[in-house]
């Protein structure tokens, strides 16, 4: 299957904690980051997720946020170090291509909030990203 997601990241299990409704996923990315999906109860049966199973973690390129530095004092968990590797602008928007370890991440912003954060290739930046906003998808 081929999709559109340009973010995908392989990664293993490391816990599941369930709910009634939802779920929480802790994921081991290739590259030594934790990640926390919050996924539907039925989609961990559906999957057969349980720690040690192989994963890729998708998120949509417009669902990850960027700062120029690690964020406290927020609800978002997933907090990806990196560095800038390319800013692609149009009249409105800006692509950013993020190298973190053991991959790369693309971030689609306004063309404004790239300009304000400076940023150009080699800026560093922390890639965020809502648990909510991760899905995960099994070979």
């Amino acid at each position: 299957m081929n999709l559109s997601i340009r973010n995908q990241m392989p990664g293993i299990v490391t816990s599941v904690t369930p709910g009634e409704v939802m779920a929480t996923v802790k994921v081991r990315l290739a590259g030594g980051q934790d990640l926390t999906a919050a996924i539907t109860a039925e989609a961990v049966d559906d999957l057969d997720l349980a720690p040690g199973a192989s994963v890729s973690a998708l998120v949509k390129s417009t669902e990850v946020a960027l700062a120029t530095a690690a964020v406290e004092g927020m609800s978002i968990r997933n907090q990806l170090p990196g560095a800038v590797d390319d800013v692609t602008t149009g009249a409105a928007m800006a692509s950013v291509k993020v190298t973190i370890a053991g991959g790369t991440l693309t971030a689609v912003i306004t063309k404004d909030a790239a300009d304000d954060l400076g940023l150009v290739a080699g800026s560093s930046v922390v890639a965020l990203i809502k648990s909510t906003e991760i899905s995960l998808a099994t070979s």
